[in-house]
This record gives C-alpha cells, sequence and structure tokens, in this order.
C-alpha cells in the first residue's frame, strides 16, 4: 500500500479540529517517496522589500487543508529571529519570542553541544552571522514539479528589492528513501491529534496538537507559549534546521574494522542505528534484514522496547531508541511525548554503496536534519545534550550517540550481551555540523500579515 492510500485509509473529517486551512502544509504534509526538493537561504537587506516578498510568497504556501491528497510539489516558508527584526517587526512581537529562538542557533552553541568540529566558525557563510533571514523549502515528486515551483519562487524573488539569495542546495533519494549511510529514515513520525487521522500500529497514541501547533492544547493540558499577536503567533511552529556534512566512507570504514565480514558488519551498522537498512527494526527483526517488514508501513514501527529491557536486541545506545525511547526506563525520567518531534530530514548527494572509503568523503553527501515543534529549541538541546552527546540517562555515562554524536575524542558503542557486553571503540563524529537556524514558519494568515506590515498602519 502506498503511503498516501495508506493515510487517506487513516483519515476521516470529523475527526480534525484544527484550523487546517490556516496551517501550512509542510508541517501535516510528509515527504513524498522518491522526492527531490531545494533549501533556499535569503537574507533581507531592505524592510519593505522583504514584506512585499513575504507577502507574495504567501501566495505559493499551500495549507494543510486536503493535506491526505496527493500532491506533486509544495513549498514552506521559515523566518529566524533576525529574520523578523529585518523586516521591521515591531519590538513587542519581537521579545514575545522564545529566548533561544531571539538568540539563534550559533548564540547557543553551548547549550547544543555545538563544539570542536561542529562550532559555529566552521559553519557555511549562508549560516554564519544571523545571514539566514528566510528559508524556503520545495518538496516534489519529480524534477519537472520542482523546477514548476522552483520558478515560481525564483520570479518572486527576481521581482524583489532588498532580498539576496545567500545559497541553495538541492536534495533527493529514491523511493527507498535512505539516508547518506543507505538506511531508510523519518519512518517514525507522530501522530497530530486534531488532524484527523488515527496512528499507524506502533505509532502510540496522538500526542496533543498543541506539541506542534502554536495556539492549541498541549500535553500539559495548555498551550504553549506564542508569539504575539495572536495573528502572528497562532497556528504556526517552530523549525530546527542542521545541515550535515555524512562522513560515509569512515562510517564503512569503522563496520570494516569492527566486522569481519559483510553479515557482520550490517548486523553492527542495525546494531548502532537500531533498525536494518530497509527499515526493519532490530525488535522485530533481531536477526537478518526484512525487506519486505522494512517497507511495510502498518508494521515497521509497530513495536516498543518494553520486552528488550536489557538491550539485547536493540542497545541502549542505538540511534533510534535514544530519539524515540518509547517504552524504555530511563534512568532519568523525562515525559517522552513531549519531545516528540515531526521529521522533514532531506538527503543530498551521491546514494550510499558498500565500497565507499574515508578517501570519499568529499562533502558532497550529507543530510538536512529539519524537525517542527512548539518545544522545538528545548527538545533540540535537550536531545543534544541529554539523548545524543551524552549516555547518562541510560546508565551509559559519557558514551554519545554512535551515529549523530560529536565524538572529540574517539568513543565506543556499547552492546549489551551474554554473558559480557560488547564495546566497540574507536566510534568517530561521523555526522559534521555545518549549519543552522531557529526558524518560525508563520501561519498562511501570518505570512500575510507580515506581508502587508499591518502594525504600520495602527
Amino acid at each position: 500500500m502506498s503511503f498516501l492510500s495508506n493515510l487517506r485509509k487513516r483519515f476521516d473529517s470529523k475527526r480534525v479540529t484544527l484550523q487546517l486551512d490556516d496551517i501550512q502544509g509542510l508541517i501535516l504534509r510528509s515527504r513524498p517517496e522518491p522526492y527531490v526538493g531545494i533549501h533556499a537561504m535569503l537574507h533581507v537587506d531592505d524592510a519593505a522589500g522583504g514584506r512585499d516578498l513575504i507577502g507574495r510568497l504567501a501566495g505559493h504556501v499551500p495549507s494543510a487543508e486536503g493535506w491526505t491528497e496527493d500532491m506533486p510539489a509544495w513549498m514552506g516558508v521559515a523566518l529566524s529571529h533576525a529574520g523578523l527584526k529585518a523586516l521591521g517587526l515591531p519590538d513587542d512581537s519581537l521579545k514575545s519570542f522564545p529566548l533561544a529562538f531571539q538568540q539563534g542557533m550559533a548564540a547557543r552553541a553551548a547549550q547544543l553541544r555545538d563544539e570542536g568540529e561542529n562550532e559555529p566558525e566552521t559553519w557555511e557563510e549562508a549560516y554564519q552571522n544571523e545571514s539566514c533571514h528566510i528559508a524556503l523549502s520545495i518538496f516534489a515528486q519529480s524534477d519537472a514539479e520542482l523546477q514548476r515551483v522552483k520558478a515560481n519562487a525564483m520570479a518572486e524573488l527576481e521581482q524583489a528589492t532588498g532580498v539576496r539569495l545567500m545559497g541553495t542546495h538541492e536534495f533527493g533519494a529514491d523511493k527507498e528513501a535512505k539516508n547518506p549511510f543507505g538506511y531508510r529514515d523519518s519512518i517514525s513520525q507522530p501522530t497530530v491529534a486534531g488532524a484527523g487521522v488515527e496512528p499507524n500500529p506502533g505509532d502510540e497514541r496522538a500526542i496533543a496538537a498543541g506539541e506542534f501547533i502554536l495556539g492549541e492544547d498541549s500535553e500539559a493540558g495548555s498551550p504553549v507559549a506564542m508569539p504575539s499577536p495572536d495573528v502572528l503567533g497562532r497556528n504556526g511552529s517552530f523549525v530546527v534546521l542542521r545541515k550535515y556534512e555524512s562522513c560515509v566512507g569512515a562510517f564503512n570504514d569503522f563496520l570494516r574494522e569492527h566486522g569481519s565480514d559483510e553479515e557482520a558488519q550490517d548486523r553492527l551498522g542495525a546494531k548502532m542505528f537500531g533498525r536494518w537498512r530497509s527499515g526493519a527494526p532490530l525488535n522485530m527483526s533481531p536477526d537478518q534484514d526484512d525487506e519486505a517488514l522494512g517497507a511495510d508501513r502498518d508494521k515497521n514501527n509497530d513495536f516498543d522496547y518494553s520486552d528488550d529491557t536489557k538491550g539485547l536486541i536493540c542497545p541502549h545506545s542505538a540511534h533510534m531508541r535514544r530519539m524515540n525511547p518509547r517504552g524504555s526506563k530511563l534512568t532519568i525520567l523525562t515525559d517522552q511525548n513531549i519531545h516528540r518531534i515531526i521529521r522533514r530530514s532531506s538527503t543530498f548527494g551521491p546514494k550510499w554503496s558498500r565500497d565507499m572509503t574515508t578517501s570519499d568523503d568529499t562533502g558532497d553527501r550529507g543530510l538536512f536534519f529539519i524537525f517542527i515543534s512548539a518545544r522545538a529549541f528545548d527538545t533540540i538541546e535537550f536531545l543534544q545534550q541529554e539523548w545524543i552527546n551524552r549516555g547518562n540517562f541510560l546508565d551509559l555515562g559519557e558514551e554519545r550517540d554512535p551515529v549523530v554524536g560529536l565524538h572529540e575524542q574517539p568513543g565506543r558503542f556499547t552492546i549489551p550481551d551474554q554473558p559480557v557486553r560488547r564495546r566497540v571503540n574507536g566510534v568517530t563524529t561521523f555526522n559534521r555540523l555545518r549549519g543552522g537556524e531557529y526558524m518560525f514558519m508563520p501561519s498562511i494568515s501570518a505570512l500575510k500579515w507580515i506581508g502587508e506590515g499591518s502594525w504600520l498602519r495602527g
């Protein structure tokens, strides 16, 4: 069953309580498979010209109404705090945003543990010195559709005054939708209450809409704080954008060093990720990959770790288990539901192959780690500090995520086993940060409000 068929099967308009016609479609609409797309970063030099561009782009941004139906391509627009300031928003509005968003990602490097080879001074120009004011993201089913929507956006930019294009990056993956390391990704996505869709098997219950949509009740029973005025904040959300350069050859070499043959290498890789390359989870297929299971959306997420308390099937330190410990007993108590995120990650560069080595790591492959949440900044800083760059919450001390952790010195990966656990040494940084920013994704009405500069008319 195709992704859209599966989605429509679970959708009932009678369950919709959200204002879908005001929410940007990108928040609820998952990327197609296969997919292509482009991210573009813009800088605003003239407030009036920037507002005019935002107003015209608003007409090209589809809402979430009909988000379960087929759409060949779509665009989303997000703004940084520096961008909102450059657009001339009033001080009261600017100060109403979360402090982390006001400061920006680079200024939060200490909280994010973006140090050493990941520190902001190493980032690409488009992400330095608060240069990224507006981020445009286009997802499409085909190159032709991508070029059509891209042409519309670029035509609006060419007519704009006082707005500069800082950089673009195209991305895409085939129908297997695999990341640079050859693993199917973005499988586990939360179901948003009020969006009209019942959870897939294994997706647990629907998460309160306010965890993703500003102005709606959160898991705590009330909305999280949102920017003012109401027209600016309501039905918007926050976005974390982080661009990574993936060291695929180094990862392959690591597997070869610690695996005597391809079977052993694939098993170690699955232990590090928590899934086989097909997407089949270890907890449902512990001994070998299962292509049919990996491709089955009704089954490939239907599990938790409650029956694997010792991590003998999926190690506690595996990337997937760290990012969603579903059913795990954690040493540091956390409400896992307030750390759920909507992923919109995108892969770029050549497709993975087994014969790549460290010498092939030329910076031309990687991924944009993009996620959406009403608590985005608290969530990413918690993830970076606790679940990614240390292991104290699962009794592993300073052991870091083996896939996305920053390893300033070669680290280790622990695989529980009987009678003695196995420790694999020599883990290095396999994903190097090359830039990022904290963004705000306004509602459709907020984009129009910004475009019109309504506050200037008193």
